[in-house]
């Protein structure tokens, strides 16, 4: 099987036919960890370079997110952890009072389709809900969004309880959401901002290079 064609079918989104093609390449005796590095990985990388030169739209964004989701849901048991989520682990989710979702599980997969170990907490989560995430699963990163403007300062909230844990240093915290500016991170001690879920992997990756 030529791995390139996986990264083509999840370009064109077909979940369907995308999961049956993983699933006869484990029956081919083809390592999990190449189809997920030369197949489903640079799929999701181009399809996050088309979305921001403006050759994919968020529906087709949404269905090549989708479609390499329920891949992953078939791949990731096959796959050894050392296998996975070698450009760290990321906790992601929308903060206390705010029931959006979209944006962040679209950011979620965009982040798993760069080799991030995700743990997506989901939406309405407590500051001390972050902060268990972040201390359980050790992660390197942390995503947070809010689509309201009177949720928005629960992500400082969530900062300073990370600083009261004296985890604040260990996480690199990206901000997103529609009413969300990069004044505004700058404001409560974010260090990454991203205007949507397509710009937020490359800003993050070229953070992390300049910091290290």
């Amino acid at each position: 099987m030529d791995l390139s064609n996986i990264s083509e079918t999840l370009i064109a989104g077909k979940a369907d036919e995308l999961r049956k093609m993983v699933e006869e390449g484990v029956k081919e005796n083809i390592n999990p960890a190449d189809i997920l590095n030369q197949g489903l990985l640079p799929g999701m990388d181009a399809v996050g370079k088309k979305w921001k030169a403006g050759d994919m739209f968020m529906p087709e964004v949404l269905r090549s997110a989708k479609a390499m989701s329920i891949s992953m849901d078939f791949l990731r048991p096959l796959l050894k952890d050392d296998d996975v989520g070698n450009a760290g682990t990321m906790i992601i989710g929308t903060v206390a009072g705010d029931l959006h979702d979209i944006g962040k599980d679209l950011a979620a997969m965009m982040f798993e389709g760069a080799g991030y170990n995700v743990i997506n907490i989901g939406i309405d989560q407590s500051n001390e809900n972050f902060v268990d995430a972040v201390k359980e699963h050790k992660c390197n990163l942390l995503g947070m969004s809010a689509l309201l403007t009177t949720t928005m300062p629960r992500m400082g909230e969530v900062i300073n309880s990370l600083k009261e844990a004296g985890i604040r240093d260990q996480v690199t915290v990206i901000i997103g959401g529609a009413p969300v500016t990069e004044e505004f991170a700058r404001e409560i001690g974010a260090d990454l901002y991203a205007p949507n879920a397509g710009s937020a992997v490359d800003i993050t990756r070229e953070y992390l290079q300049n910091k290290n």
